[in-house]
């Protein structure tokens, strides 16, 4: 019976540190760019906080912005990719049982 209870202790322990680290991630503003003409802002879980536009846009077509757009959303969630994979990484052993993050971070 004993050991029954420090694995529900362990598996709660392990909750409070995933609501934790979900927590932590839906704060984080992480900034992406491309061509310091599109800059985008995601959060943690890799969603969409801002998309500004740093210089005159008048001049550039609309199929360019488009890609700029995505390259600048891109790059901010690979970054954000990295910092979730971090967090997760602190849970050690149990990082591996986690269920996909969205996009495919593990």
């Amino acid at each position: 019976m004993r050991n029954l209870n420090d694995l529900l202790r362990q598996a709660q322990d392990l909750q409070k540190k995933l609501e934790k680290i979900n927590e932590e991630l839906e704060q984080i503003e992480i900034e992406g760019s491309a061509q310091n003409i599109v800059k985008a802002v995601v959060n943690g879980k890799l969603e969409i906080i801002s998309i500004t536009f740093t210089s005159d846009i008048k001049e550039i077509d609309s199929e360019t912005l488009a890609d700029l757009i995505t390259v600048a959303v891109k790059d901010a969630q690979n970054k954000a990719k990295v910092v979730a994979q971090e967090k997760f990484a602190t849970l050690g052993a149990f990082s591996g049982f986690l269920p996909n993050f969205p996009n495919g971070i593990n």
